[in-house]
């Protein structure tokens, strides 16, 4: 299997001791590409350093999460459009709107998430577009009514680790957007519902993701002693989502990966 984990928040700090040791176990299991996630002003540039240390293997993303959107000024908006002058940083975000913890203003989170999607307006203006790499937690009708205000000027875009309800996923789908499923399907606790909904996501609008160091999927045996999610658990990932999609694992692995190849603009791997 070639697999490829289009979220991984490789610049966390729980990776600064055996970051190389990482990037080998997801070789192993199969993981030819990685996105590593850029979510606010001090990782993003991170990501394009761990990327451009990695050509090939490691790609990144630039952006702000909404937990982080106060950060989100004049100055930081310039350092995003310039990280974005970089091939390897192939999305813009991870950005848009959290509710469910608010650890910014809901205002601030709005005007952060339209920034953003500014830049990626102003890039597909330019052509050199990026998708979008976008998060959503309890704010479907705000994201939404953003997300309209820019109909027609951005690109392709990613729900991420999408945790929400079918009829969230369907304004997604409708919409020709495409959904990340993370070892959320794997919580019996919070994401038993996932379980239903990956059967009815076309297989050129699913991509999967670990969101590492996050996530740890609850049914991977034998648990790691430090409960830290890696890319290697992507493969765990992949098999209960061909289960409940009732496919072959190799057809889910392939058809997830050619997607996210298309979607990132990414050269296959011999």
């Amino acid at each position: 299997m070639q697999l490829i984990d289009i979220g991984a928040n490789l610049t966390h700090d729980s990776f600064d001791h055996d970051r190389d040791a990482v990037l080998q176990r997801a070789r192993d299991a199969g993981i030819v590409q990685m996105m590593v996630t850029g979510a606010s002003r001090e990782h993003s540039p991170k990501a394009l350093a761990l990327a451009q240390a990695h050509p090939g293997f490691l790609f990144a993303t630039a952006g702000v999460h909404p937990h982080h959107a106060v950060e989100y000024t004049d100055e930081c908006d310039a350092e995003m459009r310039a990280l974005h002058a970089h091939p390897e940083v192939v999305a813009v975000g991870e950005c848009g709107l959290d509710y469910f913890r608010d650890f910014s203003p809901r205002p601030a989170q709005r005007r952060a998430f339209e920034r953003q999607l500014q830049i990626a307006a102003d890039l597909a203006v330019e052509g050199v577009g990026k998708p979008l790499f976008l998060h959503q937690r309890d704010a479907h009708a705000d994201f939404m009514a953003v997300m309209k205000s820019f109909e027609g000027r951005i690109g392709p875009a990613v729900v991420h680790c999408f945790t929400g309800t079918r009829e969230e996923m369907f304004d997604y789908l409708d919409r020709d957007w495409h959904i990340g499923i993370t070892g959320w399907l794997c919580d019996e606790r919070r994401g038993l519902h996932l379980r239903e909904l990956v059967k009815s996501i076309p297989a050129n609008r699913l991509m999967i993701e670990t969101d590492a160091p996050y996530l740890l999927p609850r049914t991977v045996k034998p648990k790691p002693s430090h409960h830290r999610n890696e890319p290697r658990f992507l493969a765990h990932i992949v098999e209960e989502l061909a289960r409940d999609r009732g496919e072959e694992v190799a057809t889910t692995a392939a058809m997830t990966t050619a997607t996210a190849r298309d979607f990132f603009r990414l050269s296959a791997i011999p």
